[in-house]
């Protein structure tokens, strides 16, 4: 297994990871954890994405690190609020 598919295999599974999780209730889909899985899985399948010269797959991983630290970000601002 290549360095690119290393880090791209981790970038998915922590987004997976994430879906399970939520999936069968046991993490919300509003958390910071939640989110900051997605932005990290994301971010790392991104990465993998470059490596590879993938233009498609990092269009749609460096969209949804955006999307999840945006979600992380209001997360964080509604627990200091709340």
């Amino acid at each position: 297994m290549s360095y690119a598919d290393s880090i791209s295999g981790f970038g998915v599974f922590f987004i997976l990871l994430a879906f399970f999780l939520s999936t069968f209730g046991w993490l919300s889909e509003k958390s910071r954890l939640y989110f900051l899985l997605n932005f990290i899985g994301a971010a790392l399948a991104f990465y993998g994405s470059i490596l590879i010269h993938s233009v498609p797959f990092a269009i749609l991983e460096g969209t949804w690190a955006a999307v999840a630290a945006v979600g992380w970000a209001r997360a964080r601002t509604k627990r200091r609020e709340g």
